[in-house]
């Protein structure tokens, strides 16, 4: 085991291949001007600190060999998918589905669906579209993610991405629960909300890491051995 410094205490990153980075949902739709992010009436250029960290750990990760997984939350065009306890909540300008500058909101297919450029998944990488916040639920037919992590034989996850308190502590929960040992990268996740971000990485470490731990991606950086 790698120690990395972090809290509450050192993380145990698994070397040779059992430690996957997690990107979650770093789409247009939510990073953007004019996606989904920005309908709900958010400033998206909070998120784009977490970009140059995230970029680090893909270098390292790929220079490695290590496995990556993107998640991307998307629904089918016919937003079978989409429950209307979702698709109707709050008051956006415009809902999941309807036409906007990258074409139709959070639709699996669509330019705003799609990975910001700078985080483009390489070849290899797994792309994970999940209709919800957690990347479990309803993805990777038949067999399941889980089993799939399994199969692959990742023991470890390390998180990064958008939002931190939705879909990146929802993703990072159902890891803890299947039994991954999770560290989410503090500057490598973004919120709309600075405060509602620092709680949740509170809460994540409470009571002896109860969902997993914390640290900055240099400490991560630093703890690797050279490629």
């Amino acid at each position: 085991m790698i120690a990395v410094p972090a809290r509450p205490f050192a993380y145990p990153l698994a070397p040779e291949g059992r430690t996957a980075l997690v990107v979650i949902d770093m789409q247009r739709d939510f990073i953007e001007p004019g996606g989904f992010g920005a309908s709900l009436g958010n400033d998206v250029t909070l998120l784009h600190t977490a970009i140059a960290p995230i970029v680090s750990l893909l270098a390292a990760w790929r220079a490695r060999g290590w496995p990556v997984l993107h998640t991307r939350e998307c629904h089918r065009p016919d937003l079978s998918d989409c429950p209307p306890a979702k698709r109707g909540r709050g008051e956006p300008l415009l809902r999941i589905g309807d036409p906007g500058p990258m074409g139709r909101l959070l639709v699996a297919g669509e330019p705003g669906a799609d990975i910001i450029p700078a985080l483009a998944p390489a070849p290899g990488e797994w792309v994970i579209d999940k209709p919800g916040k957690g990347m479990f639920w309803g993805t990777c037919a038949p067999e399941g993610l889980h089993a799939r992590l399994q199969a692959a034989g990742i023991t470890h996850l390390l998180f990064t991405g958008v939002t931190t308190e939705v879909c990146v502590q929802t993703s990072m929960r159902e890891a803890n629960d299947r039994g991954y040992t999770c560290l989410i990268v503090q500057d490598a996740t973004e919120s709309y909300f600075p405060a509602f971000k620092r709680a949740t990485l509170e809460t994540i470490v409470a009571q002896g890491g109860i969902v997993g731990w914390c640290a900055p991606s240099a400490a991560v950086l630093a703890a690797l051995a050279p490629a």
